[in-house]
């Protein structure tokens, strides 16, 4: 059965990240990443954690959608659109009056149209550059 929840193990979150083969991290990284998000979705099959998103807003202008991940055994069942959704119903129910907020995210590549489909536009355009990311590494 599949139910969502507000709660996933650094376990679970990097297990996820490794099934879609994204860059793993210390497990104290990752909880990390879960306690200080401003929302965390997780998407379980029974006990087992099947998907999950993040949201990131500080309650300023920007807002920064991250980490969508469904196990691929699980894609095409509407959890990514899930998902996507409750962060955007999440960000406009905790806006206050007269504010404007731009959500960001990096989509993974050949997943433009998924998200072209909430009303995300492609970088470039008329109006912004392209993204740009850089990974930084801890000397051991």
């Amino acid at each position: 059965m599949i139910r969502y929840t507000e709660d996933i193990t650094p376990e679970e979150y990097m297990d996820l990240r490794r099934v879609v083969g994204w860059v793993e991290f210390p497990l104290e990284e990752a909880k990390a990443c879960i306690d200080n998000a401003y929302m965390v979705r997780c998407v379980r099959d029974g006990d087992r954690a099947v998907g999950v998103v993040r949201l990131l807003w500080d309650g300023g202008y920007i807002a920064f959608l991250s980490d969508v991940i469904v196990s691929p055994e699980y894609q095409g069942q509407g959890i990514g659109r899930n998902l996507v959704q409750l962060c955007i119903d999440k960000l406009r129910a905790d806006m206050k009056p007269g504010y404007k907020v731009k959500l960001t995210l990096n989509s993974a590549k050949g997943k433009e149209l998924f998200y072209e489909k909430f009303g995300f536009k492609v970088r470039p355009n008329e109006d912004a550059g392209p993204a740009m990311d850089q990974w930084f590494i801890a000397n051991e």
